[in-house]
């Protein structure tokens, strides 16, 4: 990858890396570019919170842009980008066709976190109480995420369920997409020292409440799964941890029940190596779990769903229990954590699992060359590579055509307000 690259990613939100595993992810893609001397941009049209990270800091130039707004398209003349980076596909959307007229030659990747289609078409099932069906997958959110990805010419996926996915359900070319999971922050080959089966106590759920299947399954666990465990194990607590929690999940806190909404943790890795067990009911979503990682990391095995360990085991022995799918799993769930809890040899089994599974499956010093060499590939032909997916130039001057229109129509409505106003 040459040294002088210039470098801009289009941020949905500001990266938080202490509140989500997006933020992490986020991180870990501008460490790449910062490690081959890119000089770096970071813009977004969101509000900065109290828990982002300072890029400016780290050498990072950061902008604030607007949506529908013709001064976007100033600044990417001026900055000339190599590589333009989409966080999300929301955010492809929104300025792809301004990216795609101000600088085409730019290389374009789609980082997409996870398919926000199959999390969708999922919940919609949950809603109804069934089985996702064929139908679920092919809603309009689905339509425009996959044709986001057609028109980049790379896209970031997270899952090996969603490679196959994309591929062999939607029939996207594999030459458009590239594997990058979640990467553990230990070194490989490094010891790790964790607390011991008695040093450790309750149970901890973590979580950013924005995301939708963190919230249903914190209210899931707390209505369905928590008073069966407390039951058993009067005296263990349940310490819920996540950012933005709602006023709802703060009226989950019942401390007679042991069941403690903390909010934001300052020091995450502290509070989950004090956890005896790590809890994720999710009962809907997509990717790979930033939270469960994360426990691993920290020797916490854990108890979750087959959609909370899609895709980061494998074939391999899960780091704590896996409980099937259903529409009602509450009985399953609180008996592998009561007996988890309090079975020493099963816990220290899982607990050398998930470091098994951090040596084998979420390598930085892996998947981060990978995707260097992927880069450098294609910026070295990127035309021959464009003029191979026909269906991504199609989609490229018909889909991007009408964003620009519909973004063109809302800044114009927008200004006949404003001078509305002024007359007024």
């Amino acid at each position: 990858m040459k040294t002088c690259l210039n470098v801009l990613i289009i941020g949905y939100v500001w990266p938080e890396p202490n509140s989500s595993a997006a933020g992490r992810r986020m991180m870990d893609l501008i460490s790449v570019f910062l490690r081959r001397s890119a000089n770096m941009t970071f813009a977004s049209a969101a509000q900065r919170s109290e828990h982002s990270v300072n890029l400016d800091e780290m050498g990072v130039a950061t902008a604030d842009i607007t949506l529908n707004c013709s001064t976007f398209d100033a600044f990417v003349e001026k900055l000339k980008p190599d590589v333009v980076v989409f966080d999300r596909f929301f955010t492809e959307e929104q300025f792809g066709w301004r990216v795609e007229r101000s600088c085409q030659s730019a290389l374009r990747i789609l980082d997409t976190e996870d398919l926000h289609c199959l999390r969708h078409g999922r919940h919609q099932a949950l809603k109804q109480g069934r089985p996702v069906e064929r139908g679920d997958l092919f809603s309009e959110l689905a339509q425009r995420e996959v044709a986001a990805i057609w028109r980049c010419d790379m896209s970031l996926i997270i899952s090996d369920y969603e490679m196959e996915l994309l591929v062999g359900f939607y029939g996207v070319a594999p030459e458009l997409l590239h594997y990058l999971p979640l990467l553990s922050n230990h070194d490989d080959g490094a010891t790790l020292k964790w607390k011991s089966f008695e040093e450790r106590k309750h149970c901890v759920v973590m979580g950013n409440f924005r995301h939708a299947p963190n919230w249903d399954a914190v209210h899931y666990l707390r209505s369905e799964i928590w008073p069966k465990i407390r039951k058993k194990l009067p005296t263990v607590e349940c310490h819920i941890y996540g950012a933005y929690p709602p006023p709802k999940a703060l009226q989950l806190h019942n401390e007679k029940l042991g069941f403690l909404v903390k909010g934001w943790a300052k020091d995450a890795v502290d509070v989950v190596e004090h956890a005896r067990l790590c809890l994720a009911p999710l009962r809907f979503g997509a990717g790979q779990k930033g939270k469960l990682l994360e426990a691993m990391e920290c020797g916490t095995p854990s108890v979750t769903s087959e959609v909370g360990a899609e895709s980061m085991h494998g074939e391999m022995p899960w780091s704590g229990v896996v409980i099937p799918d259903s529409a009602v799993f509450s009985d399953e769930f609180a008996a592998a954590v009561i007996s988890l809890y309090q079975t020493e040899n099963d816990w220290l089994l899982a607990q050398e699992r998930g470091e098994s599974l951090i040596a084998s499956r979420f390598q930085r010093n892996v998947y981060l060359p990978l995707f260097e060499q992927r880069v450098e590939k294609l910026l070295n032909s990127l035309q021959t590579h464009r003029q191979c997916h026909f269906t991504g130039l199609m989609l490229r001057h018909h889909s991007l055509k009408s964003h620009q229109y519909m973004s063109q129509w809302i800044e114009l409505k927008g200004r006949l307000a404003e001078r509305s106003k002024d007359d007024s």
